[in-house]
């Protein structure tokens, strides 16, 4: 089963307001934890289609990433990035707060209490996902069955949406 996330559209790695989200092979043998983690993978799977667009703008790859946010609290979900992106992730020490921490050390970089130099020494790592590779050989085919997911339900979801 695959997740599509695009409850409202997309907008990056494209500009598209009339995607919608899907789930995708459900059928009766599933169960609602079946359906659950495709919601996890889907969003993870989505995250990579992000992932070369990005490593072309930074003109290098992008082999670790601190994961922050509500999600971020589940190991399970790290996990699945980690195999997904074929990354290393970084599960940041009570990841709801990184957003309110990362507005305070911008607010003591402009007092000059601290350098954005000193910031990554700031961050606290609770634990590092490495990605499994037998896992994610298999989230490669899903993620390949994602884009042309993408590719075939675009001009339904245009049809429908426009």
């Amino acid at each position: 089963m695959i997740y599509t996330p695009w409850i409202w559209g997309e907008r990056s790695p494209v500009e598209d307001k009339t995607l919608r989200a899907g789930l995708y092979n459900l059928s009766l043998n599933n169960s609602r934890e079946d359906i659950i983690r495709a919601f996890l993978e889907g969003i993870a799977l989505n995250t990579r289609w992000v992932k070369a667009p990005m490593e072309r703008f930074l003109k290098r790859g992008i082999d670790q990433i601190n994961i922050v946010g509500g999600g971020a609290q589940s190991d399970v979900w790290c996990q699945i990035f980690a195999d997904v992106m074929h990354a290393r992730i970084r599960q940041v020490e009570d990841p709801v707060y990184a957003n309110a921490r990362g507005a305070a050390w911008i607010g003591a970089v402009g007092m000059g209490e601290i350098s954005f130099q000193d910031i990554p020494s700031l961050v606290r790592i609770k634990h590092e996902y490495i990605p499994d590779e037998k896992n994610a050989s298999m989230y490669d085919e899903r993620y390949k069955q994602f884009i042309m997911i993408y590719d075939h339900m675009k001009s339904v979801y245009h049809q429908m949406n426009a």
